[in-house]
């Protein structure tokens, strides 16, 4: 749920500087930006700090290889994607390299959940409101790759 509410507090505070006078901030598109980078700046830091990264770890299935590796690169792209989204001239590219990632991401959700798992001593989000929570996210990158 953190990562659905730094979505939506950091287009809508990023929107409310635009009203105020950020004429980069504007417009919905870059306050999307914004609130987008923000989120995984929040989801890329739990793939580093503990207890979220023993989690992950544990969410990646067990048919692939090393596992804390995937974390940490996985982690670092969510992190540089962030910082790219920040930047216009990157900001379409980046949208659309996390919306991939994401996607590549979300089988080790539906293995955490299928194994019912937990994220730092609570269940993993089910299924079903994962997978919205999924299309949302992805949606807000495509947006910013192909949208205005």
């Amino acid at each position: 749920m953190a990562p659905l509410i730094a979505l939506i507090a950091g287009t809508v505070l990023a929107r409310i500087a635009g009203l105020a006078g950020v004429d980069p901030l504007d417009a919905w598109p870059p306050a999307l930006r914004v609130g987008l980078a923000l989120m995984f700046v929040l989801t890329g830091f739990a793939h580093f700090a503990e207890p979220r990264r023993s989690g992950l770890i544990a969410m990646v299935p067990p048919r692939l290889p090393r596992p804390g590796l995937l974390v940490t690169v996985t982690g670092v792209l969510e992190l540089a994607g962030a910082a790219a989204l920040l930047v216009p001239a990157t900001a379409r590219w980046a949208a659309a390299a996390l919306g991939l990632l994401m996607i590549a991401m979300f089988p080790a959700n539906v293995s955490a959940a299928r194994r019912r798992l937990t994220l730092a001593g609570q269940p993993v989000t089910p299924l079903v409101p994962r997978t919205a929570l999924q299309v949302l996210f992805v949606a807000a990158a495509a947006v910013i790759s192909f949208g205005p």
